[in-house]
This record gives structure tokens, sequence and C-alpha cells, in this order.
């Protein structure tokens, strides 16, 4: 049965555990080598990603091809103004083409059906690189980060300031497979999905939302934002002056643990939903966090072929 990666359930707590533990030793085995350089086994000689694109991307664009090439394989960029999508060609249509030309397909995308309908048309393994829904790979390098930094999982005090967005999502998700807490500080009418929230409790996590920004932080092991605006968004006055008192500043960074740590997926609206000296501070490890990307998709790549 072809394995897809639409949402973290999709692999399930053990298999996500797996994946950590693989991305460990495999970061550490490579230590010192050149960033293109193959691992020494070399899993997906031969492979070929064929990554689809109808959103900007930086960190998900570089970190899925870097990931191929050190797991031995290669991968090819398509932007959906330069394929026939942007002409009309369905997903359908695309699903049956790229899986003949291809091992593995990733599609970052707006509207999460498109990945969905994507599974469901192709023949072989299709990976969320993003929806409006979820941002699965993402949460994948926060969680390979975190444990890297020397916090558990089970039992984290996870805190998430600002809007309720798809990066929201899947750490909810999250929390549930992998047994740890969320408190989600968002304003009234920018909550995140009920759906995940219900999952998540009913895996055993306690998800809960509040409105002040400071119950929310208070004893956080992490603390969580992301961009107010996400791609494709209205600069909307109105939100960012609800979003305003659930900045990340040295102020609010004070109600959490000592020895919390500070996350963003990246790319950052500096002055808005955090500060620099909080981005730039001693408990931020966004860079490690940006870089693990590349560790965590090696996994993932590694898990849909059935390697985990």
């Amino acid at each position: 049965m072809t394995r897809h990666l639409i949402n973290l359930a999709d692999a399930g707590g053990d298999a996500i555990a797996a994946m950590l533990n693989d991305a460990i030793d495999r970061k550490a085995a490579r230590a010192g080598f050149p960033k293109g350089k193959a691992d020494a086994d070399a899993p997906l000689a031969g492979r070929v990603l064929a990554m689809v694109f109808e959103k900007n991307s930086t960190r998900t664009r570089v970190s899925f091809d870097v990931a191929m090439r050190q797991l031995g394989g290669s991968a090819l960029t398509l932007d959906s103004g330069t394929t026939q999508l942007g002409r009309g060609e369905t997903i359908a249509d695309t699903a049956r083409v790229l899986s003949r030309m291809a091992d593995v397909i990733m599609l970052r995308t707006d509207d999460h059906a498109k990945v969905e309908e994507l599974a469901r048309h192709a023949t072989v393994p299709v990976i969320n690189g993003l929806t409006d829904l979820s941002h699965p790979c993402q949460i994948m390098a926060d969680l390979l980060t975190v444990i890297e930094h020397g916090k558990a999982l089970p039992g984290l005090e996870v805190a998430w300031l600002g809007d309720g967005n798809n990066v929201l999502n899947s750490i909810v998700e999250a929390a549930g497979l992998m047994k740890f807490n969320v408190r989600i500080g968002v304003p009234e009418g920018y909550e995140s999905d009920a759906g995940f929230i219900a999952n998540a409790q009913a895996g055993g996590a306690n998800v809960r939302v509040v409105r002040d920004p400071a119950e929310a932080i208070r004893g956080a092991d992490v603390v969580v934002t992301d961009t107010w605006i996400s791609m494709g968004q209205a600069h909307a006055d109105a939100k960012l002056a609800a979003m305003a008192p659930y900045q990340v500043n040295d102020a609010l960074m004070a109600h959490a643990k000592p020895d919390a740590l500070f996350l963003h997926c990246l790319p950052v609206h500096r002055g808005e939903e955090v500060t620099d000296a909080v981005i730039d501070g001693p408990r931020s490890v966004v860079w490690d966090e940006a870089e693990n990307r590349i560790h965590a998709q090696k996994s993932v790549l590694r898990w849909v072929f059935g390697q985990l």
C-alpha cells in the first residue's frame, strides 16, 4: 500500500518517533560532510522527487532538494505557473503523469483538498509540503529541534501565541500523537481548527485556548509563533490590531520557564509577531529549526518509501 504523509496522523506516534530517531542518527553520522555529499548508505539512490509549488518557498524548496541529494536521489522543481497546472490541467491528471515520471511527489499549495486529491490519484507517495490546513513537515523539524535541545516530548508544555493557522493545527495534531500539551493564546475569531483540537484531546493531550497571552505562555517549555498575515492574505489592519497583544517580546517571555525555547517556522515579520530581542536572543533556536527541515524530511522520505 502506498504511504502518503498528508497529515501527521497518517504516520502515527510510533512512526513519528522512529523518524525522529532516524533523523538524529543520520544528522550525527554526516557531521563534517559537505552539504551536497550523499550519506554513506545513500538509501534513496536512483529515486526522483517531483516538487510542485503553487506557493512561494525558500525552506521547503531548498530542504527537500538537499534532503534528496543527501539520500542519494535527485529532485525536480515544478512551479505551477510554468507547468500545465497553470493552464488548467487537473490535479488528477498531473498525479497520473508524475507517478509515471517520479518516485515521490511533494506538493506545496493553498487548498488542502488539492493534496488529498493528488494522493487519491497518484501511484507513488505524496507528501504535504504545506497547505492552508496543515504543515506536517515543519512540525517534524520542530519536534527534532526540541529533542536536540534536551527536552522530552511527553508532558512538554508548548505555548502558541498569535494566529490559529496551519502550523498550529499540526502542532496540536502532534500533541495528541506524542503526548504533550498546548496552550493556545489567540484573539477571538482567530482560533485554530476545532477538529484538530478535539482529536488531540481525545489522544490525551491537554489543549486549551486562552485569550490572555501571559496565561498562555506561563510556565511554557517551548514558545511558538508565526506570521500574523500568511501568504496570499491581505495585509489587514484589523487583524494586526487584534494580534498586537500576542507579540512575543521579552516581557511576555519572562512568563515562560527560564530555559524555554523560542521557535518560529520563518519567514519572520520582525517587529510584528516577535521582536528582534527574542528571535536573535539566547533562547531562540530558529536557525537550528530551519536547518532541521533537511534532516527531518530525509526521514519522512525514508518513511514513505517503507524504509522506517
